[in-house]
C-alpha cells in the first residue's frame, strides 16, 4: 500500500521545498515471548501500561500527527491502538507491511513517499530499524539529546522526534535534526 498521494518531484523554490516536517520515530511497547510467529506476539502486561503513556507524550509535544505509518504485526498494532486515544486527533493511519523487519534504507523508502500535504509522520515499527533510522536521518541534536537515544538503546515505547526542511523525497541521511527523544523511564524530553 503506497503512502504517496502525489506525482513528480518538488521544484527548487515550491512550497514543499521549504516545508518544516516532522519524523516521529516510535518502537512498539514491550511484547510478550511466546510460541506465535514473531509476527503474532501480542503486548506484555508492561506494554499495555506502557503504550498509553507513550501517546500522552506524544500528545504533550503538541506535534499535530497528519499519518501514522505502522507496521503490520500484532505488538506494533496493539501499541497505536492503546497511543491514539491519548492523542488530541486521530491521523489517518496506514497499516504498512514494509515496516515489519525494516532496514533504515527501506523506511527511508516509505518516507520518500508520503505526500508534501503531510507535515507531520509518526512512524510505529521495531528494532533495530527505529533506532538505526533515528541515528542515520540525525546530522544535529539539540543539547546531548543524541547521545542519550544512543546510550539508551531505543527501549520498547522509545520515541524519537526529528525535524527537517523540504519535501518527503529528500529524506536521506543526516538531513534532520533530533529534537526530542523519551522514553517511559526517562526525563529526557
Amino acid at each position: 500500500m503506497s503512502v504517496a498521494t502525489s506525482s513528480g518531484g518538488t521544484a527548487p523554490g515550491s512550497p514543499a521545498s521549504s516545508a518544516a516536517r516532522t519524523i516521529v520515530l516510535l518502537r512498539h511497547a514491550k511484547a510478550e515471548w511466546s510460541d506465535e510467529s514473531d509476527h503474532e506476539r501480542p503486548l506484555a502486561e508492561r506494554g499495555r501500561k506502557d503504550a498509553p503513556v507513550v501517546g500522552r507524550s506524544l500528545a504533550g509535544t503538541g506535534i499535530p500527527i497528519d499519518l501514522a505509518l505502522c507496521s503490520t504485526s500484532i505488538r506494533t498494532r496493539e501499541t497505536w491502538k492503546m497511543a491514539v486515544h491519548e492523542l488530541p486527533h486521530r491521523p489517518r493511519t496506514v497499516y504498512e507491511e514494509r515496516l515489519y523487519e525494516a532496514s533504515p534504507g527501506e523506511i527511508i523508502a516509505l518516507l520518500n513517499e508520503t505526500s508534501d500535504d503531510v507535515s507531520n509522520v509518526l512512524v510505529i515499527g521495531h528494532n533495530p530499524g527505529m533506532h538505526a533510522v533515528a541515528d542515520a536521518l540525525t546530522g544535529r541534536a539539540e543539547g546531548d539529546l543524541l547521545p542519550l537515544m544512543n546510550r539508551s538503546g531505543f527501549p520498547t515505547s522509545a520515541y524519537a522526534v526529528i525535524g527537517f526542511t523540504g519535501s518527503w523525497k529528500t529524506v536521506e541521511p543526516d538531513v534532520g535534526t533530533l529534537r526530542d527523544y523519551w522514553t517511559p523511564n526517562s526525563s529526557a524530553h
